[in-house]
This record gives C-alpha cells, sequence and structure tokens, in this order.
C-alpha cells in the first residue's frame, strides 16, 4: 500500500481496539475486563472524588450491557495476597430511577482478596497487573470477584470466595479468569512451584519461554475452582507478559492496573 495508506492504517488502529466487550458469567452476572487502554484503574482515594477512572471505566463498561440496571457503587479492596473474602451490601437508600445513568461512586470495602455481594446495585472490582483475576456467578444473582496470586491460591482464596456465595444462596458457581501472567512469561522458583503443586497437582507446573520451570497459573486457578466446586467457563485468556496491551509488573515493571469488576444486570437480589 501507498505511505499515506500505511499512515491511515496506523491512525485506526486505536480506534479498533480497546477493552474487551463484558462478559455474561451466568443469569445476570456479567464480568467486564479492563486492559492498559483503559488506563492506569487504580483508586486514589475515596468515593467519587477520589477513584475517577475506575468509576468512569465501570460505568462504560455496564452500560455496554443492554437493559443492565445501573449499579450505585463499586466495592474494590487492599489486595494482600491472602485469603480474606469480604461480603458486601448495596448502598443504603433507593437509587437514582432506571433511566439514569451517572458513575457509581468507588469505596474501599477492606483488606482483603476476594469480594462477594448477594444483592444488586452494588458492583465488585479487583486490580491486576499479574495475577489472576476471577470473575464468580450464580443464577440466584450471587456475585464475587476474586485477586489470586500464587500465595493466595495456596492460601484457599478461590475455594473459600465459593463457600462464601453458597452461604449466600448461591447453589451452582460459576468462575472465568481474566487476562493474567501465563507459564511462558513465569518462572518460578523450585520451592514455591512444589508449594502450589503440593495443593493442586503437578498440572501447574509448566515451562516459560526459554525452557526454565514456571507456574501455570491459568492451570491453577481451573484447579482451584473445580476443588471449590465451581463450574469454569471460558474467560479472557490473554497473558498479559506478552499479548500486549496489557499491564504486567513482572515482565516490563509496569506500575498500572487494569480492572475486573463483576455485577448483576439485573440488578436484584438472590431469587
Amino acid at each position: 500500500p501507498r505511505p499515506g495508506r500505511r499512515r491511515l492504517r496506523r491512525a485506526l488502529v486505536p480506534a479498533l481496539t480497546g477493552p474487551p466487550a463484558p462478559l455474561l458469567i451466568v443469569g445476570t452476572v456479567h464480568a467486564a475486563w479492563g486492559d492498559a487502554s483503559s488506563g492506569d484503574l487504580r483508586p486514589t482515594g475515596e468515593g467519587t472524588g477520589g477513584a475517577t477512572a475506575l468509576e468512569e471505566w465501570v460505568a462504560r463498561s455496564t452500560a455496554r450491557v443492554a437493559a443492565s440496571a445501573p449499579i450505585r457503587e463499586i466495592r474494590w479492596m487492599r489486595q494482600v495476597h491472602g485469603s480474606t473474602v469480604l461480603v458486601v451490601a448495596p448502598p443504603p437508600g433507593p437509587g437514582p430511577p432506571s433511566s439514569v445513568r451517572i458513575p457509581a461512586a468507588a469505596r474501599r470495602a477492606g483488606e482483603g482478596d476476594a469480594l462477594v455481594a448477594g444483592e444488586g446495585a452494588v458492583g465488585v472490582a479487583v486490580l491486576t497487573a499479574d495475577c489472576a483475576s476471577i470473575a464468580l456467578g450464580s443464577r440466584q444473582g450471587v456475585f464475587g470477584a476474586v485477586h489470586a496470586g500464587w500465595r493466595g491460591l495456596v492460601d484457599g482464596v478461590v475455594e473459600r470466595a465459593i463457600a462464601t456465595m453458597e452461604t449466600l444462596g448461591a447453589t451452582e458457581v460459576v468462575g472465568a479468569l481474566g487476562p493474567c501472567i501465563h507459564p511462558e512469561c513465569y518462572e518460578f522458583s523450585g520451592h514455591d512451584l512444589d508449594r502450589v503443586a503440593a495443593r493442586y497437582g503437578d498440572g501447574v507446573r509448566g515451562r516459560t519461554s526459554s525452557g526454565r520451570p514456571a507456574l501455570d497459573l491459568p492451570a491453577a486457578v481451573s484447579a482451584a475452582l473445580a476443588a471449590g466446586g465451581a463450574r469454569q467457563r471460558p474467560g479472557m485468556a490473554a497473558c498479559t507478559g506478552c499479548s500486549g496491551g496489557y499491564f504486567s509488573h513482572r515482565v516490563r515493571g509496569d506500575v498500572g492496573r487494569q480492572a475486573l469488576v463483576v455485577w448483576s444486570a439485573g440488578g436484584g437480589g438472590p431469587r
């Protein structure tokens, strides 16, 4: 093609790329994953004045689901690579009319690595730059979001989140994994790899692109979901280290974070 056409094609690329569309997990539960094109979504404070980028991204993401009830609050947490599960309640008081869409206020729920909600009107979010972001849903409208690095997996954060959802009325839990680092980019020490394999089996052992021992994080998440009794459905399979378009702390030292938000598009609670 002529140089002018090449320039035009390059100029069109940003407009044709961006975060994938929200994914239906099960029932009315949807999940949306961001990427680097969304910008750094780390919350910088409390309320509508402190987490503007996250609030605006969630508003855009939920609006992409036809007839999705608007959420009134986004809950996030200080993630610590553990297994604490936080249960969040919807904000009190009546919300805006269903025809009115305003960015929901982002508020920190506390310290932990999984958020579970049994009611609508609230979305739960986790931030990652290589760790696994896992969306959980059920036909009863109970849903959750999990941040899982290898330490959280070994501590059982996925199984605990599933069990917490069941106490809120979920029967069959469905999980989907978002973009995370894959074994080709995730060289791992033998001692720590043995710890993960002791819990989830040798299927978590992988190799880097150069042949070094690696952790297969997607395989470990699949094993954790199965151990918790959840059914897994396809999510977003990109490797944050080498797929391009994602923040990666381990491979590139990125400080930015992409987000996962999970919500009930029906806006209701357990049925």
